[in-house]
């Protein structure tokens, strides 16, 4: 969380007058045409953050570089601080169920991974108490929830899901997860990994999920398990996960790491 009574709260919106507006936004611009800048630039300009943050020589690529992830980090703290626990997201209906339920990855569908559930392992570990692996039978016989939520894509587009599995804070709390560390870190059966603060991973929407549409997850979709966050970007809920651990060290993520917002949420 963030306190804009904090120095470095207040030092990143400092100084506004000294800004070259033109020069920052002809050179954002720029910056923000790359894939890799277009998402969190979006939740810059939400926040006026272009025109918010000062000591920085826009003058090449390696400058704006490091005042966009600046500008990256502020709103990180800004929407921790902004984000409410317990407000719900929008929930739907059945009718309005978005079909078929859109694939996307950074890879094409041809490469979704292939797990085979049937000798498949969960890992938790970190700050629990209860560091041990789940079979998928062990995790499917867990409490189970449902929800039909929207999916927001940092590239513009949404879709309406429905989506199935155990409530997450209920399952930190089974493994003796240290609920007062910062963070919930996943690693992925591709690539793929991600983290989230705590606050967000207690959220009551948060699910664990193991179905999609009263079905077994399928493998476009993250089988064997898929994080569901409806107060967080798409780009924030992990597919097909095979780790997962509690830590007060920053675990980063695939994209946040190439420069989108980490918190990506509401």
């Amino acid at each position: 969380m963030v306190n804009p009574t904090d120095p470095n709260f207040a030092k990143d919106v400092a100084g506004v007058s000294k800004l070259d507006r033109h020069a920052i936004l002809t050179d954002a611009r720029r910056e923000l045409a790359l894939p890799s800048r277009r998402a969190f630039g979006k939740r810059v300009l939400t926040l006026g953050g272009l025109l918010m943050l000062t000591g920085c020589s826009l003058t090449d690529d390696k400058s704006v570089n490091a005042f966009l992830l600046k500008v990256s980090r502020m709103n990180d703290r800004v929407q921790a601080w902004l984000f409410d626990p317990k407000q719900l997201a929008p929930t739907y209906t059945e009718a309005q169920l978005t079909r078929p339920f859109p694939f996307n990855a950074y890879y094409g569908i041809d490469d979704v991974p292939d797990v085979d559930g049937s000798d498949f392992k969960l890992q938790v570990g970190g700050l629990v108490t209860g560091k041990r692996t789940w079979t998928l039978a062990e995790l499917y016989a867990l409490p189970h929830a449902e929800q039909i939520t929207r999916h927001i894509c940092v590239e513009g587009w949404s879709a309406i899901g429905h989506w199935g599995g155990t409530p997450f804070a209920d399952f930190l709390r089974r493994v003796g997860a240290d609920t007062s560390a910062k963070y919930v870190g996943f690693k992925c059966a591709d690539d793929y990994y991600e983290s989230i603060d705590m606050p967000t991973a207690l959220h009551p929407q948060t699910l664990l999920t193991f179905q999609y549409d009263g079905q077994t997850l399928p493998p476009q979709y993250g089988f064997p398990m898929k994080l569901r966050m409806p107060t967080k970007l798409g780009y924030k809920n992990p597919k097909h996960i095979m780790e997962i651990f509690v830590t007060n060290t920053y675990p980063g993520g695939y994209w946040p790491d190439q420069g989108y917002n980490w918190f990506g949420g509401s």
